[in-house]
């Protein structure tokens, strides 16, 4: 029995005007998120995945940023219809957004403890003693020593990983519906990205909330989502259940990606596959499949014709012209 829709997002297109032109940065996105689930968005650095989930969430600057089509419907109210006033009210308490650099997101001249007794206050209606104790609880929650002392430390006197804590719990606050994770564990150590990572599934069974993860790596997503959908370019190229994708992928991207990536059982003598050419320039208007200038399997059609995502298998959807790939015999 498939669970209850929370997020459905159609046709998503967001561009920025720049003086050396206009970037095409999400060129129209379709995707679902269902309650309690875990959906991971696993592309290349500037493929367009924080830029979709921050146009959702009006963190867009306009300009010169530009939301050209699309709606995203969170529980029959679409978010790109609301005003700031309403999403202020959306944004921490029903949907939370974890950053790659909490630095960047915590204020330096504040206490931890007025971060994220504030948002208790605002969003909970909390008092402040009983913000506070709250807090404390939250730190204690997601590993953080002497919690109660440290409600009076700044953020620079906590350490990487503690800060990326430090914002899950702020994030984690309100009990939201849904949590987007946005690489947080791209600026930490190997050991510490574990304990975050763990730390994060663990919350999210204790919680039930429904998770969007986006990384560059599809080696982290393996034991963390259920849903994997692969972007390039500002597009969605592939989603599938992630032991489909694993198992048998079908784009030429996503084959790709797997081929480059380091696994126990390669042999030694043999050498990871690169992807051979560069990304395509998003300030050029997409013209036909962004992948084909890089792809070993192009066909006169990709030049010219932009293929849309289409189901091939059940819970299995590709962008691809390619017979062979749809077909799955190859």
């Amino acid at each position: 029995m498939e669970r209850p829709l929370l997020l459905d997002v159609a046709d998503l297109q967001t561009r920025f005007h720049t003086p050396e032109g206009t970037v095409y940065a999400v060129n129209g996105i379709s995707y679902r998120l269902h309650e309690g689930e875990t959906l991971a968005m696993v592309g290349e650095s500037g493929c367009g995945k924080s830029v979709s989930m921050m146009s959702i969430l009006g963190l867009i600057p306009i300009p010169p940023g530009e939301i050209v089509s699309g709606t995203a419907r969170y529980r029959d109210r679409d978010l790109l219809r609301m005003s700031e006033e309403e999403l202020e009210q959306v944004r921490g308490k029903e949907i939370a957004m974890i950053f790659q650099d909490p630095m960047t997101s915590l204020n330096p001249v504040l206490t931890v403890g007025k971060q994220i007794t504030e948002m208790l206050q605002k969003h909970m209606g909390m008092k402040p003693a009983e913000a506070a104790d709250r807090a404390v609880q939250l730190l204690e929650w997601v590993g953080i020593p002497d919690a109660r002392r440290r409600l009076a430390d700044y953020p620079h006197q906590f350490s990487g990983g503690m800060r990326q804590r430090v914002m899950i719990a702020m994030q984690l606050a309100c009990t939201p519906s849904i949590l987007i994770a946005d690489e947080p564990t791209t600026a930490l150590d190997v050991t510490i990205q574990a304990q975050i990572m763990d730390l994060v599934i663990r919350l999210r069974e204790e919680v039930g909330m429904a998770m969007i993860w986006i990384t560059h790596n599809l080696g982290v997503v393996a034991g963390l989502a259920e849903r994997v959908m692969v972007m390039y370019a500002g597009f969605i190229v592939e989603e599938a259940n992630v032991d489909d994708l694993f198992q048998d992928p079908r784009h030429p991207y996503t084959i790709a990606l797997l081929a480059a990536l380091p696994r126990v059982d390669r042999r030694r003598d043999r050498r990871l596959k690169s992807i051979p050419g560069a990304p395509p320039s998003l300030l050029v208007k997409p013209r036909g499949c962004p992948f084909a200038p890089r792809c070993e399997f192009v066909i006169a059609r990709c030049q010219s014709e932009m293929p849309p995502l289409e189901l091939i298998a059940p819970r299995h959807k590709i962008a691809c012209w390619v017979d062979v790939l749809r077909g799955g015999s190859r």
